[in-house]
C-alpha cells in the first residue's frame, strides 16, 4: 500500500467519527491534528484536542476506527488539553483550597472508597486490587477505577489488556474476578509516557466516573496516585467519598508520607476509614518472623490519625509474581496468610465505609 492510499484510508475513517459536541466530524473540527502515516510500518499517528466538554470516548472511536484501515498495524494518539497547563501547582496551599458547593452523589456507584498512600511502591494497587475482589467474593457489586494516571498497574494486575469499547456512547467497562474496572492503561500504548496536568487529569476522571456504562453497583474502589496531586483533589471535588484507606510501609519514610496523604483527605472532609500496613514482616519456613522494613509504624500512623489499623500484611513469596501474570492472591493463594489479612481488611472496611459521607472543599 502507498503512502498516499494509507492516507486517505485513514482520513476517511476519521471522517466517520462524530464529535457529539460540535455536530461534526473530527477532522472538520480540527480536533484531529498532526496527523502523520508510515506505510512502510504501518504506524499512524495524531494529537487529538479534547477539552473538558467533550466526550472521552471520541478518542476510543478515533482509535477504532483507524485501527481498522486496511495497512494499519498500530495508532499512536497524543490527547492534548488545548485549554493548556494550569497556572497553578499541583498541591494547592492549605489556605487556598478552591470552595465547592459540593461534589455529585453519583449514587449509582455506591460506596466510594479511596486506596492512596504518600509514596509509591508499598503495595497500594495491590491493596486496591485485592480489596476490590475480596468485596465481590462477599457477594457485593464493585467497580475499580484505576486513577493511577501516571502508573496504571491494575490491567496487568487482572491479566485483562483489550481496549474498552464504547456503545451510545458510554465505555464498557471490563471484567475480571468479579470486578467490574477501567483504566487508563486500558485506553494508551503501553510505553506511552503520559504528561497531563490539572485540568486534563480532572477530564479524565470524570469521564471515567460518568462516561462508563457502571451500571448499579454497592462498592466503587479508586486506585489513585501515590502522593497528593490533582488526581486526589479532582476525585474529592468530583464525588462524594465514603472513605479513604491509606497504606504504608512499616518504615517511618512511608509512614510520614502516607501521614501527609491522610491530612490531605482530612482537609477536603473525606473520613479516613483506617490504615492498611503492607510489607508487614516476612515469617520464614522455620517460623522465625523477619521485619525487613521494620515494625509498627503502620499502628503508630493509624494512632496518630485516631482510626483503626485495618490489618498487616505480611510479605509472601511469589504474590507479586502472580499479580504480574493476572492473578491477585485471593485468586493465586487464597488460603495464604496475606491473602486472609487482605480479606479481613475488607470486612473492616465495607462495616466502615460511611454509607451518606458528605464533603465540602473550605478555607
Amino acid at each position: 500500500m502507498t503512502q498516499h492510499d494509507l492516507l486517505a484510508g485513514v482520513t476517511a475513517a476519521l471522517t466517520k467519527v462524530h464529535n457529539p459536541r460540535l455536530g461534526n466530524d473530527v477532522l472538520s473540527t480540527g480536533m484531529v491534528q498532526d496527523l502523520k502515516v508510515d506505510a512502510a510500518s504501518g504506524v499512524v499517528s495524531f494529537r487529538v484536542l479534547l477539552t473538558r466538554q467533550d466526550p472521552g470516548t471520541v478518542v476510543i472511536q478515533a482509535r477504532k476506527a483507524v485501527k481498522a484501515v486496511e495497512g494499519v498495524n498500530d495508532v499512536k494518539i497524543e490527547i492534548v488539553d488545548p485549554a493548556g497547563p494550569p497556572a497553578h501547582s499541583h498541591q494547592p496551599p492549605a489556605d487556598t483550597v478552591p470552595m465547592q458547593t459540593g461534589p455529585a452523589p453519583l449514587a449509582h456507584l455506591g460506596k466510594i472508597i479511596a486506596v492512596s498512600s504518600g509514596k509509591g511502591g508499598v503495595g497500594k494497587s495491590t491493596v486496591a486490587a485485592n480489596l476490590a475482589i475480596a468485596l465481590a467474593q462477599a457477594g457485593h457489586r464493585v467497580g475499580l477505577l484505576d486513577a493511577d494516571i501516571y502508573g496504571p498497574n491494575i490491567p496487568r494486575m487482572f491479566g485483562v489488556f483489550e481496549k474498552p469499547v464504547a456503545i451510545d456512547g458510554m465505555m464498557q467497562p471490563l471484567e475480571a474476578h468479579g470486578v467490574k474496572l477501567i483504566s487508563l492503561g486500558l485506553l494508551v500504548d503501553r510505553d506511552a509516557a503520559v504528561i497531563w496536568r490539572g485540568p486534563i487529569i480532572t477530564k479524565v476522571l470524570t469521564q471515567f466516573l460518568n462516561d462508563v456504562s457502571w451500571g448499579e453497583l454497592d462498592f466503587f474502589v479508586v486506585d489513585l496516585p501515590p502522593g497528593t496531586g490533582d488526581a486526589q483533589l479532582s476525585l474529592a471535588q468530583t464525588a462524594r467519598i465514603a472513605g479513604a484507606v491509606i497504606v504504608t510501609t512499616p518504615q517511618e519514610v512511608a509512614v510520614g508520607d502516607a501521614l501527609r496523604g491522610a491530612k490531605m483527605f482530612e482537609r477536603v472532609q473525606v473520613p479516613v476509614i483506617g490504615v492498611v500496613e503492607n510489607m508487614s514482616g516476612f515469617v520464614t519456613p522455620g517460623g522465625e518472623r523477619v521485619d525487613l522494613f521494620g515494625s509498627g509504624g503502620g499502628q503508630r500512623l493509624a494512632d496518630e490519625l485516631r482510626v483503626p489499623l485495618l490489618g498487616q500484611i505480611p510479605l509472601q513469596p511469589g504474590i507479586a509474581d502472580s499479580a504480574d501474570h493476572g492473578t491477585p492472591a485471593l485468586i493465586a493463594v487464597p488460603d495464604s496468610p496475606a491473602a486472609k489479612a487482605l480479606r479481613a481488611v475488607a470486612e473492616k472496611v465495607a462495616a466502615g465505609a460511611a454509607p451518606t459521607a458528605s464533603i465540602s472543599l473550605t478555607n
